[in-house]
């Protein structure tokens, strides 16, 4: 499990992208607070600072006209298991949402060393990223 740093998003492949998606799904379901080394750091954010994540996933999904649950899109919906959470956990105020939304990043841990290894991962895997470009896009901020 691993989050990508939102800067690199629209240069992830479709594999990549949809997995995003569906391990922002895991962890906004009955994932969320499950140890994890890789993604233990988000749990020591608001819970909206996922949502506003996986909203930017979303989003690029929506620019590339791939298919999701419409009600992802809704901070308090929670898989179907869960369903809707309607609670001070989950609801939060969408001018905020928003604000986040204008950062490319909205964990502060996905600085420059962590775009590193990422970058190192993907290559692995035979997938080149423009690191120069997600350096530039982290600096619009």
């Amino acid at each position: 499990m691993r989050l990508w740093p939102l800067a690199i998003l629209d240069q992830l492949p479709r594999q990549q992208l949809l997995g995003q998606h569906r391990e922002c799904c895991a962890l906004r379901g009955k994932g969320w607070g499950r140890k994890h080394a890789t993604v233990d750091y988000i749990f020591q954010h608001p819970y909206f600072y996922l949502f506003a994540y996986h909203k930017r996933v979303l989003d690029e999904m929506i620019r590339r006209g791939y298919s999701f649950a419409i009600e992802w899109g809704c901070s308090d919906y929670r898989g179907q298991k869960l369903g809707d959470e309607h609670s001070a956990f989950t609801s939060w105020d969408y001018k905020t949402i928003e604000y986040l939304k204008r950062f490319e990043q909205v964990y502060t841990e996905h600085d420059e060393t962590y775009l590193n290894e990422c970058i190192s991962n993907l290559a692995k895997k035979g997938i080149t990223i423009n690191k120069d470009k997600a350096l530039k896009r982290m600096c619009v901020a």
